[in-house]
């Protein structure tokens, strides 16, 4: 068994019920993907619309791709008729334009709200208020093509691994503000995307039930 299809099935095997691996392909060659699918790995995520287009046409139909990168509106399109989901919506803009590709592709397309709550200056996310108004102003609620899932964030690119679970915490309290509040009563609002290949364990231990984890399975990437 090569080191990727032994590193998919120590982590899975460590991986508490409810929550899934989401095992990050960008930048890393089909046959790295081939190996972890023969493992049993079967969701993979990308961030780069053209490599996923690719992969995705020369892949086994059912691998379940997650885009996890910043999406600009006009590469949706691409992407509308076979993404399983989006993680990074960061914006109202980029909602529209799903729910307009996903009615032209007859899905519903599941989503993530983008949080920013890292302690760096990053381009993408709403802040805590900003996501919390934007669910209270109820607009999403006329997009018949997209479902919002739950709740994405990154940690602060630090050793600090107090800070790291300080900012999932905020993030998991923000998810159980919406839970029990606008999306009491929607089953499908259950999804946590935080946690990478550095910090998973503290992520699922402040609620993520999506690890997004690459250089600790596939090693450094092939750019």
């Amino acid at each position: 068994m090569s080191q990727i299809q032994d590193e998919i099935k120590r982590i899975t095997a460590s991986l508490p019920c409810g929550v899934r691996l989401v095992a990050v392909s960008k930048y890393h060659p089909e046959s790295h993907i081939e190996e972890a699918y023969a493992a049993g790995q079967r969701v993979f995520g990308e961030s780069h619309v053209q490599e996923l287009r690719r992969k995705y046409d020369n892949l086994p139909k059912d691998i379940e791709w997650h885009f996890i990168g910043h999406l600009q509106t006009n590469k949706v399109k691409y992407i509308a008729p076979y993404v399983a989901m989006i993680h990074a919506v960061d914006s109202m803009k980029l909602l529209h334009e799903i729910d307009k590709q996903g009615e032209k592709s007859g899905r519903v397309i599941p989503c993530l709200l983008q949080l920013h709550v890292a302690k760096e200056e990053t381009k993408f996310g709403f802040t805590p208020d900003e996501c919390c108004k934007l669910v209270a102003d109820g607009e999403w609620k006329k997009l018949a093509h997209v479902q919002i899932c739950g709740l994405m964030c990154m940690a602060s690119n630090t050793d600090d691994m107090a800070q790291v679970r300080s900012e999932f915490h905020l993030a998991y309290a923000l998810f159980k503000e919406l839970k029990t509040g606008t999306f009491a009563n929607a089953p499908y609002f259950k999804e946590c995307s935080w946690g990478m290949s550095h910090d998973y364990p503290i992520a699922i231990e402040e609620g993520s039930t999506l690890i997004r984890v690459g250089s600790k399975i596939f090693g450094e990437r092939v750019y």
